[in-house]
Parts: C-alpha cells; sequence; structure tokens
C-alpha cells in the first residue's frame, strides 16, 4: 500500500439500534459535498466524518464502536494510508447487497469525493457481492479488514517462510472474488461485435491460483518438516520451550528483547513481528528456556491466516507454557484477553499451562498495580525493566518438566569438567573443602545431575535428593 493513497475509513456498529442519523437530507448533503463548501452545511449532517487530526485526539469508551474503529485506524497507519475521513455505519442489520445502507453509501461516495479519497477501507469482511456493488457505485478501490491486514503481513514479512505463509493465505482470500474484479478479464458481451471468450480468463486464473497454492502448500510442508527436525533435535536435550502470545502491539517484541537481550524489532505499529524468533534465556535456577517470539492476534484475525501461519504457531502449540503479554494500560483490556483465548481455542493450545503478564506497567498507577486486579498475574514494563525478575522466578515456578533436584557431591577438585558444569547449570547453596575432596551442596534440574552421575567414576553421592520446594 502507497504511503501517498488516501484513505476514507468505514467503521461498521451493530451493537445498537440503527442510526438516525442517516437521513435522506445527510445523503444528499454528503452526495453534494464536493461542489459546496464545508461551512455551508450544518454540524448534524456531518457529524460522522472525522478528520485524522480530530479522530486522532478524540477520547472513546471501551466496547463502544469508537474504540473498535481506534483500532482499525492503527490498523491503517500501519499500512502506510492517510486518512482524511472516518464514518460509522450503525445498523441492526447489515445490507446483503453492499454491507451499508443506501443512504449511508451515498454519504460514504459525497467523502470520497469532498477529499478526492482513492481508497475505502472497512472494517468488517465484505463478500465478493458486496466488495464489487461498493467499487461500482464509489468508483475507487475498496478493501475489507481482511484485506488490509494481509497488506500489512506482506509489507512485514521478512523470512522466505513468512513470504510462503502471507502469499498463501492472500490467494486463500483472493479465489472466490476473482469474478468481476477488474474491466480487463474477458467477459461476454450482449452485442454484435462484443462476443468474447467469456469466462476463458476468469478460469485460466482460477487454474493459475490453484496451482500455486498447491506449490505454496508444498513448500511449507517442507517447513515444517524442517521445524519438526530442529524441534526433535531440542527435544533431545530437555530445554523447555516458553512462548510469547498476546494481543498485536501488547509489548510481546519489548519484552522479548528484554528478557533475552536480543535486538529484534520492536514497534507501535502493528504485525511488527511475523517471523518466529527463539533465543535462550538463563532462569533464576540457572535451568535454560527457549523463549519464542510469535504473531500477535486481533480482534476478527482471519481464519485463512491462522491456517497459514500454523508453521508460524506450531511453537505455541509445543510450549510447555504460555506468557500471555497484556496491554495493562489499554482500554479494552478484558476484550483483547478474550481475542487471545480464542485464538489459542482455535490452536487446540488453550489447555496449555499460561502466566499473565500485565505489561506496560510504567504506565498505571502504583495503586493499581498494588491493588492486584488480576490474581496472579506479574506486572512488568518491558520499558523499565520493572518486574522482569519477577517474572523470571514465576516462569522458573511453573515448569514442570526437568524438575530442580536437591543434592549433596562428593567431587575430587581435579574434576575440573564436573565441576565447571555444576558451576554453569546449578546453583551452589554450600560447599566444604576436605583434602583434595569438596562437599557440594546444590540445586540442579535432575537432568544435569543425571549427566553428571553417569560422566563420574568412583565420586560418592549422598541419598539426600527431593525436589525444590523453592
Amino acid at each position: 500500500m502507497a504511503v501517498t493513497e488516501r484513505a476514507v475509513l468505514v467503521g461498521v456498529d451493530l451493537a445498537g439500534p440503527a442510526s438516525q442519523r442517516a437521513t435522506a437530507r445527510q445523503a444528499r448533503a454528503a452526495a453534494d459535498a464536493a461542489t459546496h463548501p464545508m461551512d455551508d452545511r450544518e454540524d448534524e449532517s456531518f457529524a460522522a466524518i472525522l478528520p485524522e487530526s480530530v479522530a486522532a485526539s478524540r477520547p472513546f469508551a471501551p466496547g463502544t464502536s469508537d474504540e473498535l474503529l481506534a483500532e482499525f485506524r492503527e490498523l491503517v497507519r500501519s499500512a502506510g494510508a492517510q486518512i482524511v475521513a472516518e464514518v460509522i455505519q450503525r445498523r441492526q442489520r447489515l445490507d446483503a447487497a453492499t454491507l451499508v445502507g443506501t443512504g449511508k453509501l451515498e454519504e460514504i461516495r459525497g467523502i470520497v469525493l469532498l477529499h478526492e479519497a482513492n481508497l475505502v477501507l472497512v472494517d468488517h469482511e465484505l463478500s465478493p457481492t458486496q466488495l464489487r456493488n461498493l467499487e461500482d457505485r464509489l468508483e475507487c478501490r475498496v478493501l475489507d479488514r481482511t484485506q488490509l491486514i494481509l497488506d500489512i503481513f506482506a509489507s512485514h514479512a521478512r523470512t522466505r517462510e513468512g513470504q510462503l505463509q502471507v502469499e498463501c493465505a492472500q490467494l486463500e482470500y483472493m479465489l472466490p472474488r476473482l469474478a468481476g474484479r477488474g474491466r480487463a478479464m474477458s467477459q461476454l458481451g450482449g452485442g454484435i461485435g462484443t462476443r468474447g471468450p467469456g469466462e476463458t480468463q476468469l478460469e485460466t486464473d482460477r487454474r493459475r491460483i490453484q496451482r500455486r497454492l498447491v506449490h505454496l502448500r508444498e513448500q511449507l510442508d517442507a517447513v515444517r518438516r524442517v521445524r519438526r527436525q530442529q524441534r526433535q533435535r531440542r527435544e533431545a536435550v530437555p530445554v523447555p520451550t516458553v512462548a510469547l502470545v498476546g494481543y498485536t502491539n501488547a509489548g510481546k517484541s519489548s519484552l522479548f528483547n528484554r528478557l533475552t537481550g536480543a535486538q529484534v524489532l520492536s514497534s507501535s505499529r502493528m504485525f511488527a513481528t511475523l517471523d518466529p524468533k527463539l533465543r535462550a534465556v538463563e532462569l533464576p535456577s540457572r535451568r535454560r528456556i527457549l523463549l519464542s517470539d510469535t504473531v500477535g492476534f486481533i480482534r476478527n484475525l482471519p481464519h485463512m491466516l491462522v491456517s497459514s501461519f500454523r508453521a508460524t504457531l506450531e511453537e505455541v502449540e509445543r510450549a510447555e507454557i504460555l506468557l500471555h503479554v497484556r496491554d495493562a494500560a489499554s482500554e479494552s483490556f478484558q476484550e483483547q484477553k478474550e481475542q487471545v483465548e480464542r485464538v489459542l481455542a482455535e490452536l487446540d493450545a488453550a489447555q496449555i499451562p499460561r502466566i499473565e503478564v500485565l505489561n506496560k506497567a510504567d504506565l498505571l498507577d502504583p495503586a493499581q498495580i498494588a491493588a492486584g486486579a488480576v490474581v496472579g498475574a506479574v506486572y512488568v514494563s518491558a520499558h523499565t525493566g520493572y518486574g522482569i525478575d519477577d517474572l523470571l522466578r514465576a516462569i522458573d515456578d511453573a515448569l514442570t518438566s526437568d524438575p530442580m533436584v536437591e543434592s549433596v557431591l562428593h567431587l575430587n577438585q581435579a574434576d575440573g569438567a564436573t565441576l565447571a558444569a555444576l558451576e554453569a547449570g546449578a546453583v551452589i547453596l554450600d560447599r566444604e573443602y576436605a583434602g583434595n575432596m569438596i562437599r557440594m551442596r546444590l540445586r540442579a534440574p535432575a537432568s544435569l545431575l543425571g549427566r553428571m552421575t553417569k560422566a563420574r567414576s568412583g565420586a560418592s553421592t549422598e541419598d539426600s535428593s527431593h525436589v525444590s520446594k523453592d
């Protein structure tokens, strides 16, 4: 999407009764907007038209169409379009032909002419018929929510895998919408000299897309095989995976950078992270985990995206713990959680243990944090580092694989390899020297102690091991 595109946003509100503001007088006034000065019209007629400067600063209440439109506005900005006006359609039922009512459609047409817009973005999924009818009436490009998200994904995909997944989702979306798109397509005419090959071009395009989809799916299957092999090699050494999940722009990548010291892209733009990233993190117990950063979820995430990005989201399905990162300062705090839960259920990951991580605590009043509105949650700030130690301890406590074991070992001081391994992977609680021997009381992962026991020959181990409760 070009930065110079001038976009009109159309939000749809089905929560309340149909709006009475879209009257015939308002529709006529909007349709005539291109030829009359704005000052000559009543403010009430254009109450739904919001220039970007006004819309960006206007407060909104949680759960209203304003809040949803604010999120859609951020999507549009992430795509790089210039927002010139916004319209909200309030209806009890959607129009089967155009989604919006006839009067509202005339109003939108007037706004497009007034602002010389070349793009209309609709915060709803459009059927092929609705999309075609809107473009015919508005005489400009029309994109729905799904197309917009796909465009953002396409611009942010960096790896070959991400590009394959985006292209697959785009083609799946395009396939049922080929008919009637573009006057260059070959169609039958109604008179002499207008008869052509009919839908031949349409069928050709469909076959080409189907062949391309088969090829893309084969390549994605190859990606899954490689990931499966990599995962099997990782699982040979018991290093648990912990995955970051959450609503888009909740601060997952910033938290990932804070925990791992990595420098992955973290941006306030939506869907800045598409390609999965894995980094090792050492916990206070000296255990190591693999932390995975994943694509953010969003309201009404297109199903085809979930399907296409399943190779990426396999890290979520296989994780031992999920860190559900939430924007603690968001107005739609609870709704965002519900949307994430819905996607996790679709991925069959709803049963995986999770830790609620309330990010952006630096934007909250200390009294809010002290109140602890979410029981068991960990308040953190990826920006300042607040609460990071608490989060690492919470992960440590939640891990069930490779439990921590407290043990007492007697080692020869000459056994440098074993001593170095214990220093690197265990918490030394106490040590005593007696001649050439060292008595060490330590807490370490069971796998590490098992390897040490097998590696050492002739060293004695006191039978005082137990699973640590710390």
